[in-house]
Parts: structure tokens; C-alpha cells; sequence
């Protein structure tokens, strides 16, 4: 159902103004007709929704659940006219959808930093403004990276296993021993904002050096956490700990793969809690099981969810999270208000909070 999101005393008004057949008044329907349209494909976190309704500026529908995404059946039929489209990182934004929409959509927010759901190629040819969501999850996903990292390397998920299943018995010098930050070398593959704040909340630790990659030096965000530049190569084979930052791209699409794992140590651990998309999932199990690296953390996957007979999942050295870096509620929250208010400035003409520059 169509819900007009308005400021309470402008509802009030409509109440006080329905006619004696219980419509509403001639002015009212205007008034109504008036307001933009706006399809939203998730049961967003609250406070975006707040903005929505109270704004005056637009009425919304809402695929009203958090735990299942809308059918594209129904998503098809529902954008049909729609002057705004509030998405989430599962829904595909590509010819087919932007086709059903129509002329009218203008503005697309997504509540997401990643847009590889989106085919920016038809959004461009349709001059449609997209806005996302970056900076307010840097600290989250930072926060669950090193808790990923030194889950994964202390071995914690086998830990909690043996102690819950009985295999917790007498101190043996070397059962369970993972490895240790202090004193070691951590890369970071393509550094950002997010990269940047990994490694201030791993420099408390004793970590020796920070090396990094991306397709030039970046000078100005090393120099804060005082990172060297270094070849992919020599990434590979230097790190300790490797932390892949990067965005999903035509270049970065499996980068992760057997050349890169064959290059480091056999004591190194591999954490991604970038896109699924970056590594190559097989060649990764191989490195795994045969003992190439040690471990590997993942908070993302290809496909999402990862079936639960995926070969990664028999592995004890391999710990994969339902892609959750992102999920505190100060976070979710902000992500949401900021994918509104990017909307509701994209639809008046505005510059937006963020956008992305098609």
C-alpha cells in the first residue's frame, strides 16, 4: 500500500478534510498527486524511514521485510512510475529494471558503500543520479576486521569447539597455537578509508610494518599510518597478515587467486571483508588444504548466502561470516538515514550528502 509519509500536522489536515463519503477532498487527492513516488526494497534500519515520512516531500512503499528480498517479480511491477528507488546491495539494478521504472525515476539511493548491483553503464545513459553510503561504516567494518583477523589466526572458532565438545583435555605444549600480531608485517590490498582505520586499531598490537597495494601510491592516507607502497608481488610474499580493502571492479574481479596465494608464507593469514567477487574461491581451498597459507577469514562470499556444502565451510582453518562488517546498529542506522536524505536531495535537484559520479 501507497503510504504518504508527511509531518503530522499536514496529516492531520487530510483527516480533518475527508468529504462525507469518506475520500478525500479535491484538494486534497491535488496535494496527494503531488508528492514524488518512491519504491524501497528492504524494511530499512529506522531512522531512514523517519526522514522519509516526516519530509512532505514524498510517499513511499516498502517491501516490508527485513529477512527476505523482495522478488524480482514483484520488484519489476512495483518500480513501474517510481520517481525514487531506495535499494539495498542485493537487489540488481540493471536494463531490465531501469526498463520497468520508467521515465520518471530520477534519483536511485543504495544503502551500501559497494555498487556492484548496479549497472552504471544504463544509469549513466539515463541520467539518473545514484547516491550510496560511504564513511559512516568505516569504523565498523574496522572494528570487524581485526576481530575477523585475530579470530582466524588465534584459531577462537576451533578453540570454542573443542572446549564445547569435550576435546578440551590436558595442557599440551602446542595444541590450538595460532599466530600472533607482535612483530609482524600486515598488508593491506587497495587502501582506503577503511584500510587506513584497520590498521590504526592494529598498531596497538606491536605490528612491525604496514605494507599496502592499489593501482598508485596513495602518500597522503599512508603517511597516517606510516604504510609502505609495494608491488602486488611483494605484498603476496611479505605479509603476515594480508586485509583485502578493495572495491569490486572488472580489474580487481578474482585478483585473489592461485598467483597470489602461491606467493605467500605458509604462516600467513588471508582476511576479506571486502567483496566476495575479489577472490577466487576454489584456488583458495586449495591454498587452504594443502597448507599453503594458514588461514583465511571471509565475511563475504560468492554466492551470498554460501551453501552450507561449500568445500570452504569443511575447512578448520577457514572462518566465514554471514557479511556482517557492517552490522552495529549506530552504523545501520547511519547508513540508513544517510541513503534518505540522499534520495530526498537527489529528487529537489540538490547536491546529495554522496553520490556517485556516473
Amino acid at each position: 500500500m501507497w503510504c504518504s509519509r508527511m509531518a503530522l500536522r499536514r496529516l492531520q489536515r487530510i483527516v480533518c478534510t475527508l468529504n462525507i463519503t469518506g475520500g478525500l477532498t479535491g484538494n486534497m487527492q491535488r496535494e496527494m498527486s503531488t508528492l514524488q513516488r518512491v519504491y524501497v526494497t528492504r524494511q530499512i534500519p529506522p531512522e531512514g524511514l523517519k526522514i522519509l515520512r516526516e519530509s512532505g516531500q514524498v510517499q513511499f512503499e516498502l517491501w516490508d521485510s527485513d529477512d527476505v528480498p523482495v522478488p524480482r517479480k514483484e520488484l519489476l511491477q512495483k518500480v513501474k512510475g517510481v520517481d525514487g528507488l531506495v535499494c539495498v546491495l542485493t537487489e540488481r539494478i540493471d536494463a531490465e529494471l531501469l526498463d520497468a521504472a520508467g521515465p520518471n525515476l530520477k534519483v536511485l539511493s543504495t544503502m551500501s558503500v559497494g555498487f556492484d548491483h548496479l549497472s552504471l553503464e544504463e544509469l549513466k545513459k539515463r541520467g539518473i543520479r545514484v547516491g550510496y553510503t560511504p564513511d559512516v561504516l568505516t569504523d565498523a567494518v574496522a572494528e570487524l576486521t581485526v576481530a575477523l583477523l585475530l579470530t582466524t589466526s588465534r584459531r577462537l572458532v576451533e578453540a570454542t569447539h573443542e572446549a564445547k565438545t569435550g576435546g578440551w583435555g590436558t595442557w599440551r605444549t602446542l595444541w590450538l597455537c595460532g599466530h600472533e600480531l607482535a612483530n609482524s608485517t600486515v598488508g593491506i590490498l587497495g587502501l582506503g578509508r577503511i584500510g587506513v582505520a584497520i590498521a590504526e586499531r592494529l598498531a596497538p598490537f606491536k605490528v612491525k610494518k604496514f605494507i599496502y597495494t592499489d593501482v598508485a601510491p596513495r602518500p597522503e592516507l599512508a603517511s597516517i599510518i606510516n604504510a609502505e607502497y609495494v608491488s602486488f608481488d611483494e605484498l603476496a610474499k611479505q605479509s603476515d597478515f594480508l586485509s583485502v580493502c578493495c572495491a569490486l571492479t572488472p580489474e580487481t574481479k578474482e585478483i585473489c587467486n592461485k598467483n597470489l596465494f602461491s606467493k605467500m608464507k605458509n604462516t600467513s593469514i588471508f582476511i576479506n571483508t571486502s567483496r566476495g567477487g575479489v577472490v577466487n574461491q576454489e584456488d583458495l581451498y586449495e591454498a587452504l588444504s594443502t597448507g599453503q597459507i594458514a588461514g583465511a577469514g571471509l565475511d563475504v562470499t560468492v554466492p551470498e548466502p554460501l551453501p552450507t556444502n561449500h568445500p570452504l565451510f569443511t575447512l578448520k582453518n577457514c572462518v566465514i561470516l554471514p557479511h556482517i562488517a557492517s552490522a552495529s546498529y549506530t552504523t545501520r542506522n547511519a547508513m540508513s538515514a544517510l541513503a534518505a536524505n540522499n534520495l530526498l536531495l537527489g529528487l529537489r535537484g540538490e547536491p546529495m550528502i554522496k553520490e556517485l559520479k556516473l
